[in-house]
């Protein structure tokens, strides 16, 4: 037999069927065509018909017949390891899947940015966990450095976050899900609302909550201010804790800087007010960020897909 040499493999692949990668692992454990039909319940000309079939199609001679059964020849023994992987990666597909499924899966650790939590985060917790009741959830809450670490050190499967100084991309496996403003947040009844629209350069007599050093969120409103002129330093009190932060602004006349979804939250809520000025900051996309190096397990794949299946 003649190899169909102009054949691209994909075009090959497509005259290879399963019930004859089936016959293929029957035929290896029984050496026998007779009984190899019967473990397929086929009858044996249908199973004879599917090795001519595929000899004809891969043109090589894959079986010797012998007076009392079947032996590989060498081209045989290649497809049939062919034949046995694909066989045991389909198993291993089908308990995944049933894992999936089942719950069965074990634990997912999870870590985001605060803006993150409520546009990405907890809707796709509540979806997750009606589908897969029987996972063990956790979730850290951090700046993307911080959450960055964690990932990298294996504490979290997953990361909604930004990739920050100190972290390379060959590192992760970076997906964009949602970019958006930056709103100032105040209390109610803050003098801001006085007035009908701020300017920029106002906000540098303004005392502040801000994320620490280094963050993305404070680096953009700084160089902002530059931009419009405020040199000084500004006051402020430092902190990564979005409750230590709304706690603050609520009780004073203290700002802070959120994205929009995180303070259209907290003003649904009641806690606090978007302050009358339309900021010239957008922060990059928050991403769903996962490690190159280390294969995620089946409960952290399916919070991935379920993140971007909502996007």
């Amino acid at each position: 037999m003649t190899p169909p040499a102009h054949l691209s493999d994909a075009a090959l692949l497509l005259r290879v069927r399963p019930r004859q990668l089936l016959l293929l692992a029957a035929l290896d454990a029984e050496r026998h065509l007779g009984r190899a039909a019967q473990s397929m319940n086929v009858t044996q000309p249908a199973a004879t018909k599917l090795l001519l079939q595929l000899e004809e199609s891969l043109g090589e001679k894959l079986f010797e017949r012998l007076a009392r059964g079947m032996r590989p020849l060498p081209a045989g023994e290649v497809l049939i390891r062919y034949a046995r992987r694909v066989l045991t990666d389909f198993g291993a597909v089908r308990e995944e899947m049933g894992a999936l499924r089942s719950g069965l899966s074990g634990a997912l650790r999870l870590a985001a940015v605060p803006g993150a939590v409520p546009a990405l985060l907890a809707p796709a917790l509540l979806e997750y966990r009606r589908r897969h009741p029987q996972v063990a959830l956790a979730v850290a809450v951090g700046t993307s450095d911080v959450v960055l670490a964690q990932l990298a050190r294996g504490d979290v499967d997953l990361v909604l976050g930004r990739l920050t100084e100190g972290f390379s991309e060959d590192e992760f496996t970076i997906t964009p899900l949602l970019e958006e403003a930056m709103q100032v947040v105040v209390r109610k009844g803050h003098p801001a609302f006085a007035r009908k629209r701020l300017q920029l350069h106002e906000l540098g007599d303004w005392s502040w909550v801000l994320q620490p050093a280094g963050s993305p969120q404070r680096g953009r409103l700084e160089a902002a201010l530059r931009e419009a002129g405020v040199h000084q330093r500004l006051d402020y009190i430092e902190t990564a804790s979005t409750t230590v932060t709304t706690a603050l602004v609520a009780g004073s006349d203290m700002a802070a800087l959120m994205p929009a979804s995180l303070a259209a939250h907290y003003a649904r809520l009641g806690a606090l007010r978007v302050a009358p000025i339309t900021l010239p900051i957008r922060l990059p996309a928050i991403d769903v960020i996962v490690p190159r190096a280390r294969p995620l397990s089946p409960a952290a794949q399916q919070f991935r897909a379920l993140l971007l299946e909502r996007r």
